[in-house]
């Protein structure tokens, strides 16, 4: 399922970039954090991105990949908003409220985050990096579940508490 993610996801994402990336370099690097974690956080790796930033709706994934995959897809899809702090308070709101059944979508949303913060600085994009670190305690207070993905949380936590000069 994990290739069929993939490709699927691929195709939904089409030409867009990652910053100055294919799209494929922020998935492949999302999947490869959630590895440890099964098949299925990798397949929802892959995905957690095609309803929100490209022309997939949930219907299609839950079609493609069923319902549990639907549910951490629609979880990890940020909500609609005015601005980025609106939509990031309304989903931030949203993952408080996950239960122990779909779980794994935190832990996509730890890898997300991750990958993203990693590329940040690799990419040397301090403005963005510093969008993460304000936010990073409303996420994590959201997002943070004990005992679950601790290592992603940890070098989250290690990234986000350095500054990296521009």
């Amino acid at each position: 399922m994990q290739s069929t993610a993939r490709a699927f996801a691929l195709a939904a994402h089409g030409n867009q970039r990652y910053g100055e990336h294919p799209y494929a370099v922020h998935l492949d690097a999302v999947a490869e954090l959630l590895v440890p974690f099964g098949e299925d956080a990798v397949t929802v790796g892959f995905l957690h991105d095609v309803v929100e930033d490209a022309a997939i709706t949930l219907d299609e994934v839950r079609a493609e990949f069923g319902d549990a995959v639907a549910c951490c897809v629609a979880l990890l899809t940020d909500e609609p908003g005015e601005d980025r702090k609106e939509r990031k308070a309304k989903t931030y709101a949203k993952l408080a409220q996950v239960g122990p059944e779909l779980e794994l979508a935190l832990t996509v949303k730890a890898a997300d985050r991750l990958a993203n913060v990693r590329a940040c600085i690799a990419d040397g994009k301090a403005d963005l990096l510093e969008v993460y670190r304000c936010e990073h305690s409303a996420f994590r207070g959201a997002a943070y579940r004990p005992g679950r993905c601790d290592r992603l949380w940890q070098e989250l936590d290690t990234l986000l508490s350095v500054k990296v000069e521009p």
